[in-house]
């Protein structure tokens, strides 16, 4: 599937962080401050301003991370629905562009991912 450069799956992101994900933007340069924000369950999410990811560049419809982009990124519009397990975005104009394969395959990635952070931010809070 190839990105359309529309700029909806960046717009309002809660989309969470893995200590990798962190860990690439840091070698990046970037402050944890200016990308991230923790909320009240210790997920790191990336930030918004403006209404979008503070990696969007709005003039040009383009992630300026996109080759170090957060995993969670790099697997949308795949997505993990709690009362649908997972589905492709629906918000996503390239939506109908996934076969069901495609969708399962990624979404094994996103399963894992998840654990993975839900493990981490369980790690942070019992700390």
């Amino acid at each position: 599937m190839s990105c359309n450069r529309c700029g909806t799956c960046c717009l309002e992101t809660e989309m969470p962080l893995s200590k990798k994900d962190i860990k690439l933007l840091l070698e990046k340069g970037y402050n944890i401050e200016f990308f991230s924000r923790l909320d009240d369950e210790s997920y790191f999410l990336l930030r918004n301003i403006n209404g979008h990811c503070v990696f969007f560049d709005e003039k040009n419809k383009k992630c300026i991370v996109y080759a170090d982009r957060p995993a969670g990124c790099r697997f949308y519009p795949v997505i993990y629905d709690e009362s649908k397990g997972i589905v492709v975005d629906k918000i996503c104009p390239s939506k109908k562009n996934w076969s069901e394969h495609k969708k399962k395959s990624i979404g094994k990635k996103v399963i894992k991912l998840i654990k993975k952070i839900d493990s981490e931010a369980e790690q942070r809070s019992s700390s």
